[in-house]
């Protein structure tokens, strides 16, 4: 119950400022502290007004005054620095180890903040505050959602800029290793990075104009061309042209068992995918100032990312593993969008802020307003449980960032939905 106490003074959630200590001087909080999370007081550095006379030091809270004696507190002079002891229940007045009073206030919490307070620390339900999400309005619905999809942005170009230094500023070896780990669409994010992070963008720009070799180099990287079907002449070719790359460069194959097959739809599998990092490597040259010149322009965007195999790729969905019709589209429309939604806005976010291009920000979330928003298991939680439709890409990533980070991880009491639904029961 202390901890309902915490987080009703920690977020100011005890109505006006202004109260009454219980000896019945004037009290003003101008400043209710700093959470401590080690032991000691359970406040810092509050400010306070007492009858006129401004304090400043620590507070205490306890669900019953008499917690004070009980916890040990009166002979512990780690204690003689708090200046109001705040109480659920006013039962015992209480002292410093010299004697001296503390001035305290009795701020007593009813039943329906309790209530919804366990409901949003301890149910197990999929989605803790629903019943109270229809009490917020459209105003407080909004700017969470879209204050999460600026958190979860701002995230993504954090993981830019560490790329960017892991490549000691080479902006197209972190352009292609953004892409790459998108073109794996989650499943196979991890080990598309890793293939990406082994092949340099510079070995890769020397044979920028024979898609062969490219394909050969990826591929042969993955370490996917080491059992190969032998009546595949194309594959052999392949196996053959990355032992004369690797020979040639010095490269090491990652190792073949990192690669997700079991669950991914054969449109999807790892080779095809490379094949088609190989075909925009080819065609994009240079890749972030390709994305710069788009300036933000999803049609533009479109145009580098969706492309049609031919020849051997067309047929197939991975090595010798024909398909059983032609197949020529690298990527749906909606895969297509997605792969943009999750390059585009963090490379222009990051690059804006490390180049001071406010602009280039501003760039981010336009085009994140532009993108329509995503369909997958998470916006369909929403929608089917709080009657919750994103209206664009920008709304889809607030509410996956909100399910990802607050509802699946328990962290509803950090999540504006869970902090409104009690301050909407403070009387």
């Amino acid at each position: 119950m202390e901890k309902i106490m915490q987080y009703l003074w920690q977020w100011r959630l005890y109505g006006s400022p202004d109260k009454r200590l219980t000896d019945g001087r004037a009290l003003r909080i101008i400043d209710p502290g700093r959470l401590n999370t080690d032991s000691g007081p359970d406040f810092f550095n509050a400010k306070l007004e007492i009858d006129g006379t401004l304090w400043a030091g620590n507070v205490e809270l306890h669900l019953k005054a008499s917690d004070w004696h009980r916890h040990g507190h009166r002979r512990d002079r780690a204690y003689d620095s708090v200046i109001l002891h705040v109480v659920g229940v006013n039962d015992s007045a209480i002292t410093r180890t010299d004697g001296s009073a503390i001035p305290q206030l009795h701020l007593p919490f009813d039943a329906e903040i309790a209530s919804r307070y366990r409901m949003l620390s301890e149910s197990s339900r999929p989605l803790r505050c629903q019943e109270w999400l229809p009490e917020l309005s459209r105003l407080h619905l909004a700017d969470w959602i879209d204050s999460a999809a600026m958190e979860r942005l701002t995230a993504k170009a954090r993981r830019v800029e560490e790329t960017l230094r892991y490549t000691n500023g080479d902006w197209s070896q972190t352009t292609f290793i953004t892409i790459a780990r998108a073109l794996g669409f989650g499943l196979n994010g991890e080990p598309f990075e890793q293939l990406a992070r082994c092949v340099p963008v510079s070995v890769a720009a020397r044979h920028s104009d024979s898609l062969f070799q490219l394909e050969a180099l990826l591929l042969g990287q993955a370490g996917l061309l080491g059992d190969i079907d032998r009546s595949d002449t194309y594959a052999l070719s392949l196996a053959d042209e990355y032992s004369f790359l690797a020979h040639k460069y010095s490269l090491t194959p990652l190792p073949a068992h990192i690669w997700k097959m079991s669950r991914t739809r054969p449109g999807n599998s790892p080779c095809r995918r490379i094949a088609l990092l190989a075909r925009l490597t080819a065609d994009m040259g240079s890749l972030m100032s390709r994305m710069l010149d788009c300036k933000g322009d999803v049609d533009s965007l479109a145009d580098l990312f969706v492309c049609r195999f031919d020849g051997y790729w067309s047929q197939h969905y991975s090595l010798s593993v024909a398909a059983a019709r032609p197949a020529p589209n690298a990527l749906s429309a909606d895969m297509a969008r997605t792969l943009i939604l999750n390059t585009a806005p963090p490379l222009y976010y990051a690059y804006g802020a490390l180049r001071g291009i406010p602009e280039m920000q501003e760039m981010a979330q336009d085009l994140l307003m532009a993108l329509p928003p995503e369909r997958n298991t998470v916006t369909r939680f929403w929608e089917q449980t709080a009657g919750i439709c994103a209206a664009n890409a920008l709304e889809s990533q607030g509410l996956l960032q909100i399910r990802r980070n607050y509802c699946e991880a328990r962290e509803c009491l950090r999540c504006r939905f869970g902090h409104r639904a009690i301050r909407q029961s403070v009387k």
